[in-house]
């Protein structure tokens, strides 16, 4: 009996312990704080730069900028980049994480690869992306629980890589670029069954952006015009009826979501800002109507010039099925010309590579060939930062280097408005407060 009382009391101590160790609150995990010498502060884009400055980050958002050099409270650390170039981390507004770059090589492998495979390419395509200095990127055509698993386990700071804005698969037409396309009745039958983002029609268009919007899309995509990279011989003009464009913007507003278009040839690119889009991606035959449009909206354009590079590049090596190269030579001729003279005309432009045409990781090449075609350095830079955190309508969060957003910080060697080659070897990247990538020193002060 008395070993019995005795197990009973032990029993209620150990209960009583276990529910006062459930209740008790957690430790609040130590605020991490990180003073950032910066030789050379470009902390908003398009301005002049700001001589010896210092950042310090307070759990992982930007506390204050001062001027000097300042050395760290106890238990901080420094991150010496004095001799470095400092400036927010970049965004990139149009990528495509799961694929590869290598379409005859994807092409080939697409019968025997699943969705598993396609996992642990976006995780490496993610961490590329952020060692070049991209600390956002808007990806503008994935599988919608595949892109999203990868958005969100990358928030969770579990994996390397920039923040994700998805958009889920894009919205199109049936035989337009975003449909199954150059595969054996087989394999088309059974790509198909998996496709909700094909839609006929102003309702039909409706259902498909709202599908996009249940696997959790931040945005929406559609293809106005065909594309190069789909295997169909119809050309790049316009594919889709005003009232399926005008769906599927109303359907995407109802929803919160800012919506982009695929759009080569003019007449698509002016039927989908007359829908009301934020911006067009690609317009590689733009022309002067569609530039006044431009000028007189607020949309902006994605010019994409190095996915024009790496489809060519592409082609040639005989990379691409005849229907696609064909494509990308016409595309050759006239996108390079007309871009040049949107940018000129002062079109409101911000950076996007279609990367995942060409291989991840060279993100940072756009710019000079953005430069090459007429626009400002000072104005390139500012594509990746300031015009692309508008156009995601996060402003408030990224873009510049200013006190309460977040700590998406990069460093280069040279002053990038110079020069900005300087962009494609970047020294140190931090997202959130999180140090990913440093060339230099880094010092915890006792």
């Amino acid at each position: 009996m008395k070993r019995m009382m005795l197990g009973a009391a032990a029993a209620m101590a150990i209960a009583a312990g276990v529910t006062a160790w459930a209740q008790a609150p957690a430790a609040a995990p130590a605020e991490v704080v990180t003073y950032i010498q910066a030789g050379a502060l470009l902390d908003k884009p398009g301005s002049r730069a700001r001589g010896n400055s210092t950042i310090v980050v307070r759990g992982g958002k930007i506390a204050e900028v001062r001027d000097g050099f300042v050395g760290g409270e106890a238990g901080s650390k420094v991150v010496d980049l004095r001799d470095k170039y400092v400036l927010p981390g970049l965004i990139d507004m149009h990528v495509h994480l799961f694929s590869t770059g290598r379409p005859l090589e994807s092409r080939l492998a697409a019968s025997s690869q699943d969705n598993e495979d396609d996992a642990f390419e976006g995780m490496r395509n993610a961490r590329r992306t952020l060692m070049a200095g991209f600390t956002t990127v808007r990806d503008l055509g994935s599988e919608g629980p595949a892109i999203i698993a990868l958005r969100d386990t990358i928030a969770s700071g579990d994996l390397p890589g920039p923040t994700i804005v998805p958009a889920a698969r894009m919205v199109s037409v049936s035989g337009g670029h975003g449909d199954v396309n150059g595969y054996n009745r087989t394999l088309t039958k059974a790509y198909m069954a998996e496709r909700d983002n094909v839609c006929d029609g102003a309702d039909d268009c409706r259902r498909a952006v709202r599908r996009q919007v249940s696997h959790g899309a931040e945005v929406i995509k559609f293809a106005a015009s065909g594309g190069v990279g789909s295997n169909v011989a119809g050309g790049l003009g316009r594919q889709m009826f005003d009232d399926e464009m005008k769906a599927i913007v109303d359907t995407a507003r109802l929803f919160g979501r800012k919506v982009t278009a695929h759009a080569h040839g003019a007449d698509g690119v002016k039927a989908a800002l007359k829908a009301g889009v934020d911006s067009i991606e690609h317009g590689s035959y733009i022309d002067d109507e569609a530039i006044g449009m431009f000028k007189s909206g607020k949309a902006y354009f994605v010019p994409t010039m190095l996915a024009f590079q790496s489809v060519v590049e592409q082609a040639k090596r005989g990379e691409r099925p005849v229907a696609s190269a064909n494509k990308a030579f016409e595309v050759e001729k006239i996108a390079t010309k007309n871009i040049s003279h949107a940018i000129k005309s002062g079109v409101r432009i911000a950076f996007g590579t279609d990367s995942g045409v060409g291989v991840h990781g060279i993100n940072a090449r756009e710019f000079k060939l953005m430069v090459d075609a007429g626009l400002p350095p000072a104005e390139a830079v500012k594509s990746a930062t300031v015009n692309a955190a508008d156009l995601l309508g996060r402003s408030a969060q990224i873009g510049t280097i200013e006190v309460g957003k977040d700590a998406d910080i990069i460093a280069v060697t040279g002053d990038p408005v110079a020069d900005v080659t300087r962009l494609q070897t970047v020294d140190f990247v931090m997202k959130r407060g999180t140090v990913h990538k440093l060339t230099g020193k880094q010092v915890l002060v006792d």
